[in-house]
């Protein structure tokens, strides 16, 4: 594990960096990887004969031969230094397998998307009798370069492929992943987990993590909010003679379905500190079905008087271990993460009162994108007052260099 530790604002302005210097990235060249000995070769378990199990309904899958592009996201050691140098994320996952030792000890371990292979060292390092470490992208043939230089090859068995495609030859004790996106779903990886332990754990599977925790809160950034108006003001004008006008009111919906995802201080919440709404997902029992479509109810009462301009949102989850439970929080009154928090703002916003009760709900509808529609409503109680809109969750605006707090 890296012991990288700097400031949240130079590790935003590292990851923007790295992504503008990437972003004109070709297609890794197979050259570039020299080929695996027989004796290291990844399994795939499958047959072109085999029925692959149902996966992910909604998900398109590229055609012709192309990567998906997460596929190949993952599959960059650049993206996947940049979770690795996540010190939160990383060292609270080695906490929670080391000091959760017995549930790992002599066990059957998946680690579902393992990508250099981090996670099933854990478990190995933890005492598993054998970890099937599965993953899609080609860090893959990666992975098995660093079980191997550690000393782990004869527990841990790197398997290449999908989890709706591969199988292995025995059920699980505990299934390890790190399958957040932003908003706790984006990238359906979730849907994975679960999957991965309808098709292999015991009937008392562990989840490693066990719960994850959707949290909302009304917010006012009147900076913000601004910022995305004015976005569309450059279609407010002529070019080389030719109007461009009626385009604006469209650009201007396109800015505000965009989710923003970047730090923001807790001082623009309307909500009282641990005031938030909530929503648990237990992963022991959710199914990759029952994750496509998500509602998530909540009533909040407003904290002071001022303009409500969307909803906040941040997560955590939660590891449930036979001697300890660990958390990985990504608050904003945390230490900051590689998820950042995320923003989804109204077209207008609804001016509310202290004491006054806003209720709503957050829908979440999985789209082809690996990602969600999600559909923001609420009300103030007693009030015909009310406010909607839709935000594309894959369609991201990053406002990576925002201030630390």
């Amino acid at each position: 594990m890296s012991n990288f530790s700097p400031t949240k604002k130079a590790v935003a302005k590292k990851w923007l960096s790295e992504m503008q210097n990437n972003s004109e990235t070709k297609a890794p060249s197979t050259a570039a990887t020299p080929p695996l000995p027989p004796s290291t070769s990844l399994p795939t378990n499958t047959t072109d004969d085999e029925v692959v199990t149902p996966g992910r309904s909604t998900m398109v899958e590229p055609k012709d031969g192309l990567e998906h592009a997460f596929t190949y996201y993952y599959g960059m050691l650049i993206h996947q230094q940049n979770m690795l140098q996540d010190h939160v994320r990383t060292g609270t996952y080695q906490r929670a397998v080391m000091e959760n030792k017995i549930d790992f000890k002599d066990k059957v371990i998946v680690d579902v998307g393992t990508g250099t292979g981090l996670l099933a060292i854990f478990a190995a390092q933890a005492g598993a009798r054998k970890v099937y470490a599965v993953e899609a992208s080609n860090i893959a043939e990666k992975a098995v370069e660093i079980v191997a230089a550690n000393g782990y090859a004869d527990v841990i068995e790197v398997i290449k492929g999908k989890i709706e495609e591969v199988d292995i030859p025995e059920k699980v004790d505990l299934i390890i992943s790190e399958p957040m996106g932003f908003m706790l779903l984006h990238e359906r990886m979730l849907e994975v987990f679960a999957l991965a332990r309808e098709k292999w754990g015991k009937p008392n599977c562990k989840m490693f993590p066990t719960t994850g925790t959707i949290y909302i809160a009304p917010f006012c950034d009147r900076a913000l909010f601004k910022e995305r108006q004015d976005g569309a003001s450059f279609w407010n004008q002529s070019v080389y003679g030719v109007s461009l006008n009626a385009l604006e009111s469209k650009a201007q919906q396109q800015l505000f379905a965009q989710p923003i995802v970047g730090y923001f201080s807790p001082e623009i919440l309307l909500t009282a500190s641990g005031k938030a709404a909530t929503h648990i997902i237990d992963f022991s029992t959710t199914t990759a079905k029952g994750l496509e479509v998500c509602e998530y109810p909540f009533e909040w009462v407003i904290d002071r008087t001022e303009l409500m301009h969307g909803y906040a949102c941040w997560f955590d989850v939660k590891f449930f271990g036979s001697s300890s439970m660990v958390c990985l929080t990504t608050s904003p009154r945390s230490e900051g993460t590689h998820w950042y928090q995320s923003r989804c703002l109204f077209t207008e916003p609804v001016a509310v009162n202290k004491g006054q009760l806003i209720k709503g709900t957050l829908s979440m509808i999985a789209n082809e994108h690996s990602s969600f529609q999600v559909v923001l409503k609420c009300e103030i109680d007693g009030c015909n007052i009310s406010a909607t809109n839709v935000i594309e969750l894959h369609d991201q605006h990053y406002e990576y260099l925002q201030q630390e707090y």
